[in-house]
């Protein structure tokens, strides 16, 4: 991910390069790129590789099981996680302590809402958006709409809101730039 055309093909040419190390080449077939918001529907310049094959620009990819379209945030992203999420409860549902499900859901549920999404400019009602799903999955699991109580559980747990971890990966990723 990057975050301007010019450097996706920057880091293209780069990765090409340590391909021909390798005796190794690019599938242009295969590969692809994909502009996430707020601009993705303009025009883009074709990425092109070393040897002037296109990369054919998309709307959705699907990379490491994860479809990821341009719009970021969509209804699949969130029911990745509702579904990882329920199948914690499905498998070991309320016979296990509740350290161990939230064990669970910060290594397993909540790294597929976060994919990837330091590199982004989030709007506010996204990250809202990703906080909501977390704070739903406390609801549940303590069997309360309360928001005290739901905020006191997750500060007991250590559980950050994907919204502050985004935060402060944003920052630290701005700082190695």
């Amino acid at each position: 991910m990057t975050i301007s055309v010019t450097m996706l093909q920057n880091v293209l040419f780069a990765c090409e390069k340590e391909l021909t190390y390798l005796d190794m080449l690019i599938n242009s077939k295969k590969s692809c790129c994909v502009r996430i918001r707020p601009r993705y529907d303009n025009f883009c310049v074709n990425i092109a590789t070393c040897d002037g094959r296109s990369l054919a620009w998309v709307k959705e990819i699907r990379y490491l099981g994860l479809l990821s379209v341009h719009a970021l945030l969509d209804a699949q992203t969130k029911r990745s996680f509702y579904r990882a999420a329920n199948c914690i409860f499905g498998k070991i549902g309320r016979i296990v302590s509740e350290d161990v499900i939230i064990q669970l859901l910060k290594s397993k549920c909540i790294p597929i809402l976060l994919y990837a999404l330091e590199v982004c400019n989030l709007p506010k009602r996204d990250l809202q958006a990703l906080d909501f799903s977390v704070n739903r999955f406390f609801m549940k699991l303590f069997r309360t709409s309360d928001m005290s109580v739901v905020n006191y559980c997750q500060l007991m747990f250590h559980v950050e809101l994907p919204s502050i971890v985004i935060k402060r990966r944003m920052e630290k990723f701005e700082s190695i730039l």
